[in-house]
């Protein structure tokens, strides 16, 4: 039986997508340049990875916020502060939200069900600025967002916080849902917690990081959670 349900944000509630192209595109608008269809998929892959590598412990946030635009603008050949271009982005990041569909249909009928908790890698100020634009922090009971906890998922460590700030946690009745391998489901597996796997586009699963379970649409995690 599942008592506590954290739920990842970015491309799982909210569609990050979406809302990184926007940013990117007024970003790039406000310094005077055009951000094409190319760069916006260039620039997601040098996030994707940026991230990547905090989550695996090369990099720290601070050079996540900076490197992936100094390697952009360097494979643009275009000069720029990367800590600048960083506070650009974020400020536009952080303006408005897109749901991922059934979203808000999800977490009112699962808040009323489990204990819901975010838990989110993303900056924090970014987070909750998403958050309250879209409405939806009132389904949590708690956010675990790891720039304020001093770890980051896939960590134990960041897991770990979020355990002992819940009254009478227990690890059997709890499960983590989310798109990322590498983040959600890596971390669930290190603290030997079920593992949820969003995989709305069909992406080959990896033998080095298996999900418990995994379901392609929102509406179908009320009743896959129901079994467990």
């Amino acid at each position: 039986m599942v008592k506590t349900v954290f739920l990842d944000l970015d491309d799982t509630i909210l569609d990050f997508r979406q809302a990184e192209a926007a940013a990117i595109r007024r970003t790039f608008e406000e310094m005077g340049l055009e951000a094409d269809d190319a760069v916006l998929d260039r620039y997601h892959e040098i996030n994707k990875r940026h991230w990547e590598m905090l989550e695996e412990g090369r990099i720290t946030r601070h050079q996540v916020k900076t490197l992936r635009f100094v390697q952009l603008f360097g494979e643009l050949n275009v000069e720029c502060d990367g800590d600048q271009v960083w506070r650009l982005y974020e400020r536009n990041l952080a303006m408005g939200h897109y749901f991922i569909p059934g979203a808000e249909e999800l977490l009112a009928t699962l808040s009323s069900r489990y204990d819901l908790y975010l838990a989110s890698n993303g900056t924090a100020s970014v987070q909750k600025s998403r958050l309250a634009s879209a409405g939806i922090g009132k389904y949590f009971k708690a956010l675990f967002i790891s720039e304020e906890m001093g770890a980051n998922k896939p960590s134990p460590a960041y897991f770990e916080h979020c355990f002992a700030a819940i009254p009478d946690f227990r690890l059997e009745t709890a499960v983590i849902v989310g798109d990322s391998l590498t983040s959600d489901i890596r971390g669930g597996r290190n603290v030997g917690m079920r593992t949820i796997w969003f995989n709305p586009e069909g992406k080959p699963a990896r033998a080095d990081i298996p999900a418990d379970y995994e379901f392609r649409a929102l509406s179908e995690l009320p009743a896959l959670l129901e079994t467990l």
